[in-house]
């Protein structure tokens, strides 16, 4: 086995599942990742079996909703300035003009979302078998809708009374049978309780929050500005520093009674306890809405997690020295924070394009913290 050597503060390309069946048992502190959303994009990892091998298969390539150019009037804050086709494109299963057929090994296009759930619980699996026996995994996913374009839903699953019965949309060719025209899917809550089913401790639900939130042209529904941020342990008991993302109090509690006179100061009962713990130092427990903004990269033509998303994962889940892990690694973010905060880490990415991106960060890290210390 190549372990460690090869692997600590290194980011390794290949899938993810293939490298995390190398790591030794109860190896990692924490995991901190973003993996492909279902259904969202595809990110260039797939190789063509068959066909012609001259042929480009540009027959293939189909439109994500990314290809479309939105209006500049639509635009705000970090997306200013999208053109089109500033992301990856989705691909057909065959090409059109060769027969070859598509091999890829990457997560996000399955063609239902109970196989996506189905291939997080068997990663997660490998991931709570590396990790330390007190150790957590930060959860990040967003969800999606069922949406109109291509082929059709199973009538005979939409009730006679829902209204729906007549309706002549399509809907996209991955969207499930039980799912109506415009549905939330609720897919970061499909995987949060089958990895809580398949042993997971599910111990919070965080709001990511976002006040730049990408701009959409719906009408009969809130823009979406948020996503979730799960965080899960491997056992009941598990390493949590709490004083780590402690936040400055802004408010004082407004419980009847209360007041902060010596006798309230002597009450032992839990309410007043708790205040006490809140307010004693002027911080508070860390919330669970983080209002962080989305951060752009401009390196890469793919969302990036917000380095602040993942600074309170590394500080309340590790020490410093422990390893971090991202089986996700994309364009570094999860890396970079950790080496800011003196963690290892080790990052999977099956795409060496994004490996590059990642790599070129963390040299500029090491240079600033060097300079930083010099």
């Amino acid at each position: 086995m190549i372990w460690p050597t090869d692997y600590v503060d290194k980011i390794i390309c290949g899938d993810c599942l293939d490298i995390l069946q190398t790591i030794p048992d109860r190896t990692i502190q924490t995991c901190i990742t973003s993996p492909p959303y279902w259904g969202l994009r595809d990110y260039g990892t797939a190789t063509w079996e068959g066909g012609d091998p001259e042929c480009a298969h540009k027959a293939a390539k189909e439109k994500s909703r990314y290809d479309y150019a939105m209006p500049e009037s639509a635009q705000c804050g970090t997306h200013k300035g999208m053109k089109e086709g500033t992301d990856s494109p989705k691909w057909k299963d065959t090409c059109p003009d060769c027969g070859a057929v598509k091999i890829d090994a990457q997560l996000g296009l399955e063609k239902t979302p109970e196989e996506y759930v189905s291939k997080m619980v068997t990663v997660f699996r490998e991931v709570r078998r590396v990790l330390k026996d007190d150790g957590t995994l930060w959860l990040n996913l967003g969800d999606s809708y069922s949406s109109g374009g291509r082929g059709s839903y199973d009538k005979s699953l939409v009730s006679k009374t829902s209204g729906l019965e007549n309706h002549s949309a399509g809907i996209d060719r991955a969207t499930p049978l039980w799912a109506k025209p415009k549905d939330l899917l609720g897919i970061p809550w499909r995987v949060a309780f089958a990895l809580q089913s398949d042993g997971w401790y599910l111990r919070s639900d965080i709001i990511w929050s976002k006040p730049n939130p990408m701009p959409e042209s719906v009408t009969d529904r809130p823009t979406k500005a948020h996503e979730y941020l799960f965080l899960m342990s491997k056992s009941q008991k598990y390493y949590y520093d709490a004083d780590a993302i402690k936040e400055k109090s802004v408010t004082k509690p407004h419980s009847p009674g209360w007041s902060s006179t010596v006798s309230d100061r002597n009450d032992r009962s839990p309410d007043n306890e708790a205040n006490q713990r809140e307010w004693g130092d002027g911080k508070s427990n860390k919330r669970s809405v983080w209002n962080i903004a989305t951060q752009p990269f401009p390196e890469a033509h793919f969302a990036v997690m917000p380095e602040k998303l993942v600074e309170p994962c590394v500080l309340a889940g590790s020490r410093e020295g422990d390893i971090v892990l991202d089986p996700f690694a994309g364009a570094g973010t999860v890396p970079y924070v950790a080496k800011e905060f003196q963690r290892q880490y080790i990052g999977i990415e099956l795409n060496a394009e994004y490996i590059k991106i990642a790599e070129k960060r963390l040299v500029q890290k090491t240079l600033d913290l060097t300079n930083q210390f010099d």
